[in-house]
């Protein structure tokens, strides 16, 4: 009987499923009975007969010839555009089966394409040329990477420092250089090139490298003058250099290397041993600077023998060498937030940015700080997410005194209504240009870049365009006046610029700078050095690609004059 059942359970939707199947495809006769794409517009009887443009490589300005089929029909009803840039059609030279057109100026490496009567047609590339180069002489093949195996691969490098002999150390968060590091031997944070970009370890020795926190070096200051003169200071987040033992790790997101790249470091004799019968904890090796910070370092700086450390983080420390044995430190604590002044012994300067009354800091910015510079007279300059700077109104952007108090000289008025995220000075051209997320600065409109005098006053000369699809994270000025800028954006006003582009000094587009293609990633820092036709331009940071490159994070352009 329950067989029955279930047979009869099983005729029945059956018969229930083909009776759907059979409704639903009498809808679909009903509903497809008229031609759903009737009334629509046919296609053109226009195409490309080139496939590729000859020469391979033009510049702006150029004139052009393609072959194409079936444009006469349309001879009066037609436009032409480069990577979304109008060109002028040469119309002496265009018929049915030739069209000629020359370049535009600000134009970019990209596609061609006709439009007539609402509908597009794709041709061929056109590579672009022009006054900025991949440096094909560089010799960074594979640059900076990571091989961890935690899933945590950051390769960035944030800050390169340019030595007396022409050759260059490079900060970051990398464990490996041109695949030179090993498991034992990490590249940690930091390494060495030399002016063409060949890794070296000549005259330099760094071990392990950054170790402890985040393993990364964010700011390398080299020392010029003085008692310590070429020696370096490393600020980010670390917390031990060339060790991976944990009672070595001592180190506080600041060190002072020597001039070979080794930790500064002094021995120090009868020390607390709580172990006597362990001879050798009698005596310790410690860093001979004495001096951090209990958050991240993001920049360094050096004036008149002393060093400046901004960041953020809250409190001052150093190491309380009485009290402090060979496995167990001491620190001593001082509230300081974001900035702070040390002697080059690694003692604080209680005259900067602190008040001996209450005994810590000023209440610094309420916000972060993401960049910072410092003029020729040791004045600072911090920007980031901040609106005011120990209680006193500075919309992103901030200049201290010598003592850390705001100077109110500083002729920003009423800053950013958003975001800085980049400064750079130019000692050239005398001028200070800031990038970030902002729409105004100090009333006038800056679709994130912006020029400066050194006073803070907006340069009246500088008009940007706005900027979409993205935001602008990192600027800087060349010593010719000319503006690089680079972020996530893909137009400057009405023209195409994915992520890079060069500007005048007065905000317009660089003509003949434009053949950079697409860039993804950040710049973090630049280095310029003059050459005969023009300058060479090294670029760090988090940079993925450049027109066609992988750069794996550090690349070198030429810029012709």
């Amino acid at each position: 009987m329950l067989t029955n059942i279930k047979y009869k359970f099983k005729l029945f939707l059956f018969g229930a499923i083909c009776l759907t199947i059979a409704l639903v495809s009498c809808q679909k006769e009903k509903g497809l009975g008229e031609d759903p794409y009737a009334g629509g517009k046919k296609p053109l009887d226009l195409t490309f007969v080139s496939k590729t443009i000859e020469p391979d490589v033009v510049n702006a300005g150029d004139v052009l010839t393609v072959r194409v089929k079936g444009l006469s029909k349309y001879i009066n009803d037609f436009k032409v555009y480069v990577n979304e840039i109008e060109a002028e059609v040469v119309t002496g030279s265009t018929n049915d089966t030739t069209l000629t057109f020359k370049v535009p100026l600000t134009a970019s490496t990209g596609s061609m394409w006709i439009t007539s009567q609402g509908q597009s047609f794709f041709g061929p590339v056109v590579k672009v040329g022009g006054k900025v180069s991949v440096d094909a002489s560089w010799k960074v093949i594979n640059g900076a990477t990571n091989n961890s195996n935690n899933g945590f691969s950051l390769s960035t490098i944030y800050d390169i420092e340019a030595l007396p002999g022409g050759n260059y150390f490079l900060g970051g968060a990398f464990n490996d250089f041109e695949l030179n590091g090993t498991e034992k031997l990490p590249i940690g944070g930091i390494a060495q090139i030399l002016g063409n970009g060949a890794y070296s370890t000549s005259g330099v020795n760094f071990g392990k490298g950054a170790g402890g926190a985040d393993k990364s070096i964010y700011s390398i200051t080299r020392i010029p003058t003085g008692s310590q003169a070429g020696k370096y200071i490393i600020g980010g987040s670390f917390t031990s250099f060339n060790s991976t033992r944990i009672n070595r790790q001592t180190l506080n997101n600041v060190a002072r290397l020597n001039t070979n790249g080794t930790l500064d470091s002094l021995i120090l004799r009868d020390v607390i041993n709580p172990k006597p019968q362990e001879t050798y904890k009698n005596g310790d090796t410690v860093a001979a600077f004495n001096a951090g910070v209990d958050g991240l370092v993001r920049k360094t700086f050096v004036f008149n023998e002393q060093v400046y450390l901004v960041g953020n983080f809250n409190n001052y420390k150093r190491m309380y060498l009485p009290n402090s044995s060979y496995d167990e430190k001491v620190y001593d604590y001082t509230r300081m937030r974001q900035v702070v002044r040390v002697n080059m012994d690694g003692t604080m300067d209680s005259t900067f940015h602190y008040n001996k009354s209450t005994r810590q800091s000023a209440i610094g910015a309420n916000g972060v700080i993401l960049d910072a510079m410092m003029q020729n007279d040791g004045k600072l300059i911090l920007v980031g997410t901040f609106s005011t700077f120990n209680g006193t109104q500075a919309n992103r952007i901030v200049r201290l005194n010598l003592d850390g108090s705001v100077d109110n000289s500083f002729n920003a008025g009423s800053g950013a209504n958003s975001d800085i995220i980049s400064i750079r000075y130019n000692a050239n051209t005398n001028k200070i240009v800031v990038g970030g997320t902002f729409t105004s600065f100090n009333g006038k409109a800056a679709s994130g870049i912006n020029l400066l005098n050194a006073d803070g006053s907006n340069v009246t000369t500088f008009t940007g365009q706005p900027i979409t699809g993205g935001i602008t994270n990192f600027v800087g000025q060349l010593n010719n006046g000319k503006i690089i800028v680079s972020g996530s954006f893909n137009k400057y006003g009405d023209y195409l610029r994915q992520g890079f582009m060069v500007l005048e000094a007065n905000g317009q587009l660089a003509v003949g700078y434009n053949n950079t293609g697409g860039f993804q990633g950040a710049i973090y820092d630049m280095v310029e050095t003059t050459i005969a036709t023009g300058s060479q331009v090294i670029l760090v940071g988090d940079i993925l690609r450049f027109n066609g490159t992988l750069p794996h994070n550090i690349i070198r352009l030429n810029f012709a004059n």
